[in-house]
Protein backbone atom coordinates (compact mmCIF):
# COMPACT_ATOMS: atom_id res chain seq x y z
CA UNK A 1 0.00 0.00 0.00
CA UNK A 2 1.53 3.54 -0.94
CA UNK A 3 1.04 6.22 1.84
CA UNK A 4 2.97 9.70 2.60
CA UNK A 5 4.71 10.49 5.60
CA UNK A 6 6.10 13.69 6.57
CA UNK A 7 9.45 12.79 8.38
CA UNK A 8 11.98 14.94 9.80
CA UNK A 9 14.91 15.43 7.42
CA UNK A 10 17.80 13.88 9.36
CA UNK A 11 15.90 11.39 10.09
CA UNK A 12 15.05 10.15 6.61
CA UNK A 13 18.79 10.76 5.58
CA UNK A 14 20.04 7.89 8.97
CA UNK A 15 17.12 6.16 7.73
CA UNK A 16 18.18 6.19 4.33
CA UNK A 17 22.04 5.25 5.01
CA UNK A 18 21.57 2.60 7.49
CA UNK A 19 19.20 1.02 4.74
CA UNK A 20 21.93 1.09 2.28
CA UNK A 21 24.64 -0.16 4.88
CA UNK A 22 22.50 -3.26 5.45
CA UNK A 23 21.85 -3.45 1.38
CA UNK A 24 17.61 -3.25 1.85
CA UNK A 25 15.35 -1.07 0.34
CA UNK A 26 13.87 2.10 2.38
CA UNK A 27 10.72 0.58 2.44
CA UNK A 28 11.93 -2.50 4.00
CA UNK A 29 13.32 -0.72 6.61
CA UNK A 30 10.64 1.39 7.38
CA UNK A 31 8.54 -1.63 7.48
CA UNK A 32 10.66 -3.75 9.91
CA UNK A 33 10.86 -0.59 12.36
CA UNK A 34 7.35 -0.34 12.36
CA UNK A 35 6.93 -4.23 12.56
CA UNK A 36 9.58 -3.83 15.61
CA UNK A 37 8.06 -1.17 17.59
CA UNK A 38 4.60 -2.75 17.42
CA UNK A 39 5.90 -6.03 18.42
CA UNK A 40 7.51 -4.52 21.74
CA UNK A 41 4.39 -2.55 22.30
CA UNK A 42 2.19 -5.84 22.05
CA UNK A 43 4.14 -8.02 24.30
CA UNK A 44 5.78 -5.40 26.33
CA UNK A 45 6.40 -6.76 30.38
CA UNK A 46 6.62 -4.60 33.21
CA UNK A 47 11.07 -4.33 34.19
CA UNK A 48 12.06 -6.56 36.65
CA UNK A 49 12.48 -5.59 39.81
CA UNK A 50 14.14 -7.49 42.53
CA UNK A 51 12.45 -7.57 45.42
CA UNK A 52 14.55 -8.38 48.76
CA UNK A 53 13.35 -10.16 51.80
CA UNK A 54 14.99 -9.89 54.84
CA UNK A 55 14.85 -12.65 57.40
CA UNK A 56 15.71 -12.18 61.55
CA UNK A 57 17.42 -15.50 62.39
CA UNK A 58 19.37 -15.69 65.52
CA UNK A 59 23.28 -15.92 66.37
CA UNK A 60 25.10 -19.81 65.22
CA UNK A 61 25.53 -21.52 68.58
CA UNK A 62 29.38 -21.10 69.63
CA UNK A 63 31.56 -24.19 69.10
CA UNK A 64 34.87 -25.07 67.82
CA UNK A 65 34.93 -26.11 64.92
CA UNK A 66 38.13 -27.84 65.83
CA UNK A 67 36.26 -29.91 67.95
CA UNK A 68 34.88 -32.76 65.72
CA UNK A 69 32.28 -34.03 68.65
CA UNK A 70 31.44 -30.74 70.06
CA UNK A 71 30.22 -30.08 65.85
CA UNK A 72 28.38 -32.88 65.49
CA UNK A 73 26.86 -32.38 68.45
CA UNK A 74 25.47 -29.20 67.69
CA UNK A 75 24.52 -30.50 63.88
CA UNK A 76 22.98 -33.31 65.69
CA UNK A 77 20.48 -30.91 67.38
CA UNK A 78 19.08 -29.70 64.29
Amino acid sequence: MKTTLNLNDRVLQQAKRRAARDGITLTRFVEDALRARLAGVKGAKPPFRLKLVTVTGHAPPNVDIADRDALYDVIDRT
